[in-house]
């Protein structure tokens, strides 16, 4: 059974960036990948996906300031967040789009000033 361990969040303040980090225990080489966040009384929203092959799609309020990438070596996948805004603020997780895979503890991001 895969598991996820998500690291790199923290406290900034707007306008600056976090790099968030995603290893997985077995391979995902073939998996499409994805960064998700939950922010206080909200449902968990998929903000970045990146495919087996690379290809990303990211959610409109993210881009251009954010960037997933995936090291499949490494079986890891990043989240570089740019331009960080308050409503950033929340749990960030990453799974898997189409396989079964339990969810990490997540990383807390926080943007405040």
């Amino acid at each position: 059974q895969v598991q996820l361990v998500e690291s790199g969040g923290g406290l900034v303040q707007p306008g600056e960036s976090l790099r968030l980090s995603c290893a997985a225990s077995g391979s995902i080489v073939n998996d499409d990948m994805g960064w998700y966040r939950q922010a206080p009384g909200k449902q968990r929203e998929l903000v970045a996906h990146i495919s087996p092959r690379g290809t990303t799609n990211y959610v409109d309020s993210v881009k251009g300031r954010f960037t997933i990438s995936r090291d499949n070596a490494r079986n890891t996948v990043y989240l570089q967040m740019n331009s960080l805004k308050p409503e950033d603020t929340a749990v960030y997780y990453c799974n898997a789009l189409f396989r079964q895979i339990s969810w990490g503890e997540g990383t807390q991001v926080t943007v405040s000033s």
